[in-house]
């Protein structure tokens, strides 16, 4: 009825990156103007509400205090149940927002700034971590890999704005070799950073002569490193259902890939609205919705958690 998305991106821009404290701060100054907003937008009065939902993890441990104790406040205040939801059950669960939905069981393929993994999705409630990364995330080595050639932040949709314009993938980056379905990208960073200063010592205007053709290098990489663990888990487990979720879902050479990669196995892709990519209010709503039928409810003395849990 109402999806409000406060962005605090230009706020910490000038820092090259989410600075925790500032975040913190910035959600306990906006939570009440933005709770106003998103009820009068959907014009339901507070004694509307028949519960209250909101992420209870993982992400930022300040951030994360803010809304939950402000939802516990309320939720005491109208006693309603408060209904804490995984951060990333929601990403996936975004694809039931609107139609197409997928059909279960299909693989899910969460990818943001935080978070790189493969869930085997059972259920609305069963959602099955197969893979995950050792290491950092691909929406970490977008966004460092455009700190790098001197983009502002966030650098990854500028990557895949500059990749667009490229030509050709013409500088191969090493892809690891990982066991089973999990992941890995610290590598890679390391490698793009000492390509960068290579060729920067041969060439002092090296990267602004290339930007195109070093992001479309280096977006292919990282497509092709979560493409092949995807590919080979949906033939191992014999999964024809391919959903694609988180932040980085946004990003236009991935989306391509996964539609094409479906195309040829014959196989379904669901990939959410732009709008329930990154993070947004109605992720959270519609996984509340599901475990609100379940009679899952939160109590006050739970807690909000920084780390995600291997099963939903």
């Amino acid at each position: 009825m109402s999806n409000i998305v406060s962005s605090q991106a230009a706020d910490h821009a000038k820092y090259g990156g989410v600075i925790p404290e500032l975040a913190s701060r910035l959600h306990q100054q906006n939570i009440v103007p933005i709770v106003d907003l998103a009820l009068e937008k959907a014009g339901i009065q507070m004694n509307m509400l028949t519960a209250i939902a909101c992420t209870r993890g993982p992400g930022l441990m300040g951030a994360l205090l803010v809304g939950y104790n402000f939802a516990k406040g309320l939720s005491l205040a109208l006693d309603i149940p408060l209904i804490g939801v995984d951060h990333i059950q929601a990403h996936i669960l975004a694809h039931f927002i609107e139609e197409p939905k997928p059909d279960f069981p299909f693989l899910c393929l969460v990818v943001s700034g935080g978070h790189t993994s493969l869930y085997h999705c059972v259920s609305p409630l069963e959602l099955n971590v197969i893979g995950t990364t050792l290491d950092d995330a691909a929406g970490e080595a977008f966004d460092k890999t455009a700190k790098m050639m001197g983009l502002d932040y966030p650098g990854g949709p500028l990557v895949d704005q500059w990749a667009s314009k490229g030509t050709r993938a013409k500088y191969a980056f090493p892809i690891p070799s990982v066991p089973g379905y999990n992941f890995s990208f610290s590598g890679l960073k390391t490698a793009i950073l000492y390509f960068l200063q290579e060729n920067v010592l041969k060439e002092k205007d090296f990267r602004e002569n290339n930007m195109a053709d070093i992001c479309l290098s280096v977006q292919n990489t990282i497509i092709k490193i979560v493409l092949q663990k995807l590919e080979k888990a949906a033939l191992d487990l014999g999964i024809t259902n391919i959903a694609l979720a988180g932040g980085v879902s946004a990003n236009s050479g991935l989306r391509l890939a996964v539609q094409e990669l479906c195309e040829k196995r014959n196989w379904k892709a669901y990939i959410p609205d732009f709008q329930y990519c990154t993070d947004n209010a109605a992720m959270i709503a519609c996984a509340a919705a599901y475990n609100f039928r379940q009679g899952r409810a939160d109590r006050l003395i739970d807690a909000p958690y920084s780390r995600g849990n291997q099963k939903i």
